[in-house]
């Protein structure tokens, strides 16, 4: 670990404007030191192409807001017939919208 004695030294001789403008050219370049890659969950998914509020597809799905946020930040997963409304609202999201909640 660096004393901060150690610090000022290093940082004395650093030319922090070249070290940005080169990771940034680099980034743009695609060799950005790490990727990270996050797959939506499929109760994202289906909120994204129902294309309706956490709020309003909770009411449609009779299920809490914040079961719905569980399932979306893939903290719990839906099963069941939950399961079953989600993917049906991916690949037919018309059939849910055509829903009026109860």
């Amino acid at each position: 670990m660096l004393t901060e004695k150690d610090l000022a030294k290093r940082d004395a001789n650093r030319d922090i404007d070249a070290e940005l403008l080169e990771s940034v050219r680099a980034m743009k370049a695609g060799q950005a030191a790490r990727k990270t890659q996050v797959e939506p969950t499929l109760a994202s998914r289906a909120r994204a192409k129902v294309g309706v509020s956490q709020a309003d597809l909770a009411l449609l799905l009779h299920v809490s807001k914040r079961t719905l946020q569980e399932w979306e930040q893939g903290r719990r997963e839906p099963t069941g017939a939950a399961q079953t409304l989600l993917r049906l609202a991916v690949q037919h999201p018309e059939a849910l919208r055509d829903l009026q909640p109860m």
